[in-house]
């Protein structure tokens, strides 16, 4: 028969959970509460007085043509985003966690971008995407004849901003990627190959299926990435210009609330 643990006391457990709890009330459902309550108030831009206004506040925003394009914009960058960097990360995952020397090594210089601010990222890109200086841009406009101005042109910053965000989740997704693949059962990989099955099929027979919980996690995670922790990204690429409302819900929602 196997022996139950159970806890000297009945309240220990309550109060092992009591600060996770508090902060999560603190600092989650809190501001969250309270995000909920402001919505249905119109307050002075100082915040001295607030009035209650009803659906007033969601009314005005469906009301706005450039908000609900906006909307739709964020819907097709974050599903852009996601696509881009889940993909890349899985193929470089599955790349590094082959026997390769200095492997420790690879995997470390892989998981930097991920240690970069956002604003960073998207000045390091705008080095490299810029019309007047930039590197890439220049040689797309020489080679091409493209005239490349994520500036001015919303669908040129709308790919720019795209690789960026894309750039910087691609080091999360591939240590998720990673742990998955490593977890997986080489004799799995051995079997099927002993049996015939070629790289790409052994890979989309058991590595895949096998990686899918992995991979719907890191779907919704990139979905959610992609709508609130972009915005240093958007801002610093479009330079914080009226057409960035267009491409980015948190850039149109912050101009509303700043009354830019």
């Amino acid at each position: 028969m196997i022996k139950r643990s159970a806890f000297k006391s009945s309240y220990l457990p309550y109060f092992l959970i009591l600060p996770q709890v508090v902060i999560t009330l603190t600092f989650f459902y809190w501001p969250a509460l309270q995000g909920l309550i402001q919505s249905f108030l119109l307050s002075d831009p100082f915040g001295q007085s607030s009035r209650f206004v009803w659906f007033y506040n969601y009314l005005e925003i469906f009301r706005d043509p450039l908000y609900l394009k906006s909307i739709l914009t964020t819907f097709t960058f974050s599903i852009a985003v996601a696509s881009v960097s889940i993909s890349l990360g899985l193929f470089i995952a599955t790349m590094a966690n082959r026997a390769l020397r200095a492997t420790a090594l690879v995997r470390t210089l892989l998981i930097w971008p991920y240690a970069v601010a956002p604003a960073i990222s998207g000045i390091l890109w705008l080095f490299l995407l810029h019309p007047s200086y930039g590197i890439v841009a220049l040689g797309i406009k020489k080679w091409l004849g493209v005239d490349w101005n994520p500036v001015l042109n919303g669908m040129d910053a709308m790919i720019m901003i795209t690789m960026a965000s894309a750039w910087k989740q691609i080091s999360y997704n591939f240590v998720f990627f990673m742990a998955g693949l490593q977890a997986i059962p080489k004799s799995l990989i051995e079997a099927a190959a002993i049996d015939g099955a070629s790289p790409f099929k052994r890979f989309w027979a058991i590595t895949f299926p096998l990686l899918s919980p992995t991979f719907f996690f890191l779907s919704v995670m990139n979905i959610i990435y992609s709508f609130f922790e972009t915005f240093g990204v958007i801002h610093t690429v479009t330079q914080g210009g009226r057409g960035a409302q267009r491409i980015s819900l948190s850039i149109k929602s912050t101009r509303m609330a700043l009354s830019v």
